[in-house]
């Protein structure tokens, strides 16, 4: 059958398309950008046709309704990177947190050990062979689509087409609800002084021909503003946002030097503003791929001179740091960022960054501590770290001991807590 008659033949309104959820179910929304926010709103409407439906999602861009405390009996989030929507369904036992590394994340629905029922998902329009592109979303959303014994799609022309290994046949959708949405936005972030400091020290830290993976944030932009003069740079990372577009623009990166899609710049997803999502439609510059191939530490490393640039809430004078809690409160998730610091750890001339703001709550707290909060999580072991980089300058980890480390450490935590800190390393050691 013709791929068009069989699209016809699968097209149903919102309403319709979530009738087919059944109590019980797990449902895996499509990420970020690409929340399948009509589905999903139309799930909350239609509420009273369920109990206990499971709703598995990462970073949350949209309203979250089935977040909120009067939808408990008919839904349980599961989340698997905690946002500002759904952070507080989580610290309050009402959602549940599950930890995983970006790179392990598709085996959760490819091994069966998350079974996906139905995947919603966010859809390009198909092309004249019959593929939809996930556009801006590839990363867990295609694998549980893969996985899904339903399948329900949005499908827009708004969806940016991206390449790589990024589409879904028509005959693979089982329903298909037709409309104008486009990706959310995610606004630039306001970049302070800080930052702007922080952003400096990093790009001390990357030379001409580097590859690079960048978190989101007001650091990780900022860096992107000192990297004018560089010459030469690759992408391969999980996400990129709009500052990387005007670094292609201005020349700086064009992944002349990368061993593994050499001119192509790699990414799972995508999360910025039109200019963004502009940028990377039909972009042969541009490839989209999950995120079990762009954040697994092997196909990292394959890149010489890989530097992995991430936030961070916390580090002790160890060198631990914690970045998806807050003592006994997930704040976010665990992501790809142990993921890109041991790729880029193994990679050849390789180096990670983990950069953060000094101190928080308004300059009452250090983030360099002597010993990570209760409650707080590991993120990246002491033995994996590399560069820390505040406001205050960098502290390279890299074969230090432990004493030298603390020295390190303090030396760019803020002035006001830097004679404490030495004080709680010596009661705690005696060398």
């Amino acid at each position: 059958m013709a791929w068009e008659k069989l699209y016809k033949q699968k097209l149903v309104t919102v309403q319709e398309a979530v009738t087919y959820i059944k109590s019980g179910d797990r449902v895996v929304a499509g990420h970020a950008a690409a929340s399948p926010e009509l589905l999903l709103d139309a799930m909350v409407d239609n509420r009273e046709a369920y109990r206990d439906v499971e709703i598995v999602h990462q970073v949350a861009m949209g309203r979250s309704l089935y977040c909120l405390p009067e939808n408990k009996q008919y839904f349980t989030h599961n989340s698997l990177f905690a946002g500002a929507t759904s952070r507080k369904a989580i610290n309050e036992r009402r959602a549940r947190f599950t930890p995983v590394n970006n790179s392990d994340l598709p085996r959760l629905f490819q091994d069966c050990i998350l079974p996906v029922d139905v995947a919603l998902c966010m859809l390009s329009m198909p092309d004249e062979h019959g593929y939809c592109s996930f556009g801006v979303s590839v990363d867990y959303t295609k694998p549980a689509a893969e996985c899904a014994k339903l399948v329900i799609a949005e499908v827009t022309p708004n969806m940016p087409r991206t390449l790589g290994n990024s589409f879904i046949h028509v005959s693979e959708i089982d329903y298909i609800v037709e409309c104008e949405r486009a990706p959310l936005i995610l606004k630039p972030p306001t970049i302070i002084s800080v930052d702007e400091a922080i952003g400096g020290f990093c790009a001390e830290l990357i030379k001409d021909g580097d590859c690079l993976q960048l978190g989101i944030g007001a650091v990780p932009d900022a860096v992107l503003g000192f990297l004018k003069n560089k010459k030469d740079l690759g992408v391969h990372t999980e996400m990129f946002s709009d500052g990387v577009v005007d670094l292609v623009e201005a020349g700086v990166i064009n992944g002349s030097k990368k061993n593994c899609h050499r001119r192509k710049m790699v990414s799972a997803f995508f999360m910025g503003t039109e200019k963004l999502y502009k940028f990377i439609h039909n972009n042969p510059e541009v490839e989209a791929f999950s995120m079990d191939y762009t954040n697994a530490p092997e196909i990292i490393a394959k890149n010489d001179n890989m530097v992995s640039i991430n936030s961070a809430l916390q580090v002790d004078l160890a060198g631990q740091v914690a970045s998806d809690t807050i003592g006994y409160s997930q704040y976010s998730g665990i992501g790809g960022q142990a993921d890109f610091v041991r790729g880029a750890t193994r990679s050849k001339g390789g180096r990670s960054i983990l950069a953060f703001h000094s101190t928080a709550q308004g300059g009452t707290v250090s983030r360099v501590a002597a010993h990570l909060h209760e409650g707080a999580c590991v993120c990246v072991s002491r033995a994996d770290v590399h560069c820390i980089v505040t406001e205050y300058g960098i502290a390279d980890l890299r074969g230090k001991s432990v004493r030298e480390r603390a020295k390190a450490l303090i030396a760019i935590a803020h002035p006001d807590f830097r004679d404490e800190l030495w004080r709680e390393f010596h009661k705690s050691h005696s060398f």
